[in-house]
């Protein structure tokens, strides 16, 4: 009974603590603050307000009246706000599947968006579009900063329409921390697990051999690519590993729990 309620208290803190990061996320993005300029209004590290924000990190009473303070309000409206009951209603109008190439996004966002009857976008199609040139091209000639930039905008228009969608995210999305928690704040965010063997067999399948071109290493770097992102993947609302199973079979479960 003892380790039962100290499960139960730990759990109702991590609660609290993913709570506040919500509260305290949304409240910069409605001030249209970066995480940069927050922090240091508040003055606290970009990389302290990033755990606090992905609900990782605690704070102290006096850095919470920091933090409120810089975003207008205070720590007890912060924490009071925080612990309030969700309404049962709250779940986003958008769903925004992330992971690696190779994970489904595609596929299994397009079944779902026909099954829920609202439109299925490509995030990096409308980057592609405001851009008015590819992707690989945007790199090249303006370089990864600015590329950021283009989708973290084009990521807010979209979102800010707040109508019904399942939207497909890059790959790399969840490594830059201010577009991730702008997808956060205003998404259902759905996580499409795989293994790396899962992941390559997908792509290599779909013809493209991009992956593995004069590169012996491919599979050892795609592990380590999963491994890195695998925290940030972890942070969105809802896991489903696909590994091994028919995607019809992760669509039914998808739909099954959106529904209830």
């Amino acid at each position: 009974m003892q380790y039962s309620a100290s499960k139960k208290s730990s759990d109702s803190r991590a609660r609290l603590l993913r709570d506040l990061g919500g509260v305290v996320r949304t409240r910069r993005m409605e001030l249209g603050l970066t995480i940069r300029a927050l922090a240091k209004g508040a003055g606290v590290s970009e990389r302290f307000l990033a755990q606090l924000e992905a609900g990782e990190g605690n704070i102290s009473v006096a850095r919470l009246e920091d933090v409120g303070e810089a975003l207008g309000t205070n720590g007890a409206e912060l924490l009071a706000s925080a612990s309030r009951p969700k309404a049962a209603s709250s779940c986003p109008p958008v769903l925004a599947f992330v992971g690696l190439r190779g994970a489904g996004k595609s596929s299994v966002g397009s079944a779902v968006a026909s099954i829920l009857g609202v439109p299925f976008v490509e995030l990096d199609e409308l980057i592609v579009r405001e851009a008015q040139m590819t992707l690989s091209t945007l790199f090249e000639i303006h370089g990864e900063s600015y590329y950021r930039s283009v989708e973290r905008e084009v990521l807010r228009r979209f979102l800010a329409r707040e109508e019904p969608a399942v939207l497909a995210t890059g790959g790399s999305l969840v490594t830059d921390p201010e577009t991730w928690g702008l997808l956060r704040s205003r998404a259902h965010t759905v996580w499409l697990k795989a293994t790396p063997d899962e992941h390559w067999s997908r792509v290599v399948t779909q013809g493209d051999a991009r992956p593995m071109r004069d590169r012996p290493r491919a599979m050892n770097e795609l592990k380590a690519l999963l491994t890195s992102r695998e925290p940030l993947y972890r942070q969105a609302d809802t896991v489903v590993d696909t590994s091994a199973r028919n995607p019809d079979d992760v669509v039914a479960e998808l739909v099954g729990q959106l529904k209830a």
